[in-house]
């Protein structure tokens, strides 16, 4: 099923599209929906399918990770590491 679709334009806009147009053998409704189709396209991150082959293309693969809670405490040494070094960098005499 097709719907129309109206979209108002400056005089000098619509002629400039008209010329693209012409320019290209087409009438100004076939360029235009040429032209959307193609910006669709370009914007790529829209589309479900390409989304879900993505996430199934990455599932593939096998990364090594720890468990859960190892990974956890693995950050959370990371932090308290962190905090001690920025300690141990301030001068003796700045109150913390």
């Amino acid at each position: 099923m097709t719907k129309r679709l109206q979209v108002l334009l400056d005089d000098d806009d619509l002629r400039e599209i008209q010329r693209l147009a012409r320019r290209q053998h087409l009438t100004t409704a076939e360029w235009v929906r040429r032209s959307l189709q193609a910006a669709r396209e370009a914007d790529g991150g829209s589309d479900l399918g390409q989304k879900l082959a993505a996430i199934r293309a990455a599932a593939v693969h096998a990364f090594p990770a720890p468990d859960v809670d190892v990974m956890l405490a693995d950050i959370e040494r990371g932090y308290a590491t962190a905090a001690q070094n920025v300690k141990a960098d301030r001068p003796t005499d700045t109150p913390a």
